[in-house]
């Protein structure tokens, strides 16, 4: 069983994202005998992960999330707690939607993987994700583990925008999707065609928006959780069958969440654990961050309605911990060291936009090829992302420069719809390190910035540290500073504070993000051999 999803003011449709009501749900007690039981702190996440979809499968808990633009997208995160996750892998291993994915003569800000569904199949032990692009057509993808490989299945020519997929217990595929007017689409057997598609509910216009499907059968009746963005959760239950017809409750509107300067909870997923308790992930707006995923227990009425447990009414900032078996072994943290070992990159990098991958590899360090000409970083290729871990993080490289040519530049971003970067820049065979603010985009994710040095200092020798410290607390924009370091040791401040905003059209969090890009010749390279990710 699945569902989840996210949104902004306004919806996605129309601005390529409601707000006002009442919070209901029964509250936790609070005092000692809270206290004196494990527990656990929301965000259970405090990365950007949003639209989440999540469900069990054995003792095992699993996660997608939205990714737009980045390659590989739609990660796969893993836990046994429900608490405690790891990324695991990418359902979508390249964006090949498009040249525009590829920074090919276009560009494909905000668009690629949104709102998508992770469903499991035990008939043929298979994971299936489901999602829609650019309004276009339907992608199916499938694996017999998370980590991969993955591969596409079909591609259906209705978008089932907001998708949900439901495998139902007698194994048939069906997905609940829309906005306003949600709909189910019941696939043939095989799950490579569309067999019917009805209209199934119409939001009445006191609600609003409502979107970000996901689908249930709980006890023999059918739910559609939906959200309406980004202040509320509804859902809508059957007993008659998928195609309905369905009744309408609200889950919860205008809920204080759990993040200080942060949104309500809203637009994510349903799952039952072991022992039977059931757990509304969701995610909580927190820009300039992004969108990070809270959990919260969940009871149900006697006819058949979930109920969101709050604490002091609101979703609680603590809550005790799941009941659940002891996990196998510990997850692999989301932060720390990097030393680009192995042949591949670990699942917590993604690419803005898909890589040429001729020009960059890994095993001793991360080895960056120049692989495009350009003043501008956004059309760079092979930008590398990694996401920043909430509330405060600082992200730490060692970069071998020697091999840059005039022209080329690299460095550590802070990277968004306005960006700022500390790197190098190698004219007339000397090299600098810099910092850049002033890289901007409009609301059509259109450069208006290439950005201005505002900060310089004369370098030497073949190596140098790269420092960025990010501040992504919600409620307002937000400092990043940079600084870097000819041993390792000592880190000397570079240029005013970079104030990082909070807009939400972006959808997307600011990322750290490693580059090198040439502006006059191809040919130079760069070899990060260490990246870290530290909090206080």
């Amino acid at each position: 069983m699945n569902l989840s999803w996210s949104h902004q003011p306004l919806t996605r449709r129309r601005t390529l994202a409601a707000a006002t009501g009442l919070a209901a749900g029964a509250l936790l007690p609070t005092g000692p005998a809270l206290a004196a039981a494990a527990q656990y702190t929301n965000p259970v996440i405090w990365q950007d992960f949003a639209d989440i979809d999540v469900m069990r499968v054995g003792d095992t808990y699993y996660a997608s999330a939205s990714t737009m633009h980045y390659s590989p997208g739609a990660p796969v995160l893993r836990s046994y707690d429900l608490v405690n996750w790891e990324i695991a892998g990418h359902a979508v291993p390249s964006l090949d939607f498009g040249a525009k994915y590829d920074l090919n003569g276009a560009r494909g800000y905000v668009r690629g993987i949104w709102a998508s569904s992770l469903a499991y199949r035990p008939s043929n032990r298979t994971f299936y994700w489901l999602g829609q692009i650019d309004f276009a057509r339907t992608y199916l993808y499938t694996a017999t583990a998370v980590e991969g490989p993955w591969s596409r299945l079909t591609t259906i020519s209705t978008p089932y925008y907001d998708a949900g997929l439901l495998v139902d217990t007698d194994d048939t595929l069906y997905v609940a999707y829309g906005n306003t007017t949600i709909s189910v689409a019941q696939l043939s057997r095989d799950g490579r065609t569309q067999v019917r598609t009805q209209e199934v509910f119409r939001t009445p216009s006191s609600v609003g928006t409502l979107e970000g499907a996901r689908f249930y059968k709980i006890n023999g009746q059918y739910y559609i959780f939906l959200t309406r963005p980004a202040n509320g959760q509804y859902i809508l239950k059957s007993s008659s069958g998928p195609f309905g017809p369905y009744t309408m409750r609200q889950v919860l509107l205008d809920l204080r969440g759990p993040i200080p300067g942060g949104g309500v909870p809203h637009q994510g997923g349903l799952v039952r654990t072991q022992s039977g308790a059931w757990y509304y992930m969701a995610f909580v707006d927190a820009y300039p961050g992004g969108r990070m995923p809270a959990l919260a227990p969940v009871t149900w009425t006697a006819d058949g309605w979930p109920v969101v447990q709050l604490v002091d009414g609101a979703w609680g900032t603590t809550y005790p911990s799941p009941a659940v078996p002891t996990p196998p072994r510990q997850v692999t943290p989301m932060t720390g060291v990097d030393t680009f070992d192995g042949t591949s990159l670990k699942p917590r990098w993604e690419w803005n936009h898909n890589p040429d991958n001729t020009r960059w590899s890994v095993g001793n360090g991360l080895t960056l090829r120049t692989a495009t000409v350009t003043h501008d970083l956004y059309w760079a290729r092979n930008t590398l992302t990694h996401r920043i871990q909430g509330p405060t993080s600082t992200a730490t490289v060692q970069l071998d420069h020697s091999a840059m040519r005039d022209g080329d530049r690299a460095g550590l971003a802070l990277l968004r719809d306005s960006s700022a970067w500390i790197g190098l820049k190698r004219d007339g065979g000397a090299t600098r390190v810099v910092t850049v603010t002033g890289l901007t985009m409009d609301g059509n994710w259109n450069t208006t910035g290439t950005g201005t040095e505002v900060a310089s200092a004369p370098v030497s020798g073949g190596r140098v540290w790269l420092r960025a410290n990010a501040d992504i607390r919600p409620g307002a924009p937000r400092p990043g500073t940079f600084s870097y370091s000819t041993d390792g040791i000592t880190f000397t401040r570079l240029g005013p504070a970079f104030s990082m905003g909070n807009d939400w059209r972006f959808f997307m969090g600011y990322r750290f993000a490693l580059f090198n890009h040439a502006t006059q010749a191809l040919g130079g390279a760069v070899r990060v051999t260490r990246f870290e990710v530290s909090t206080p």
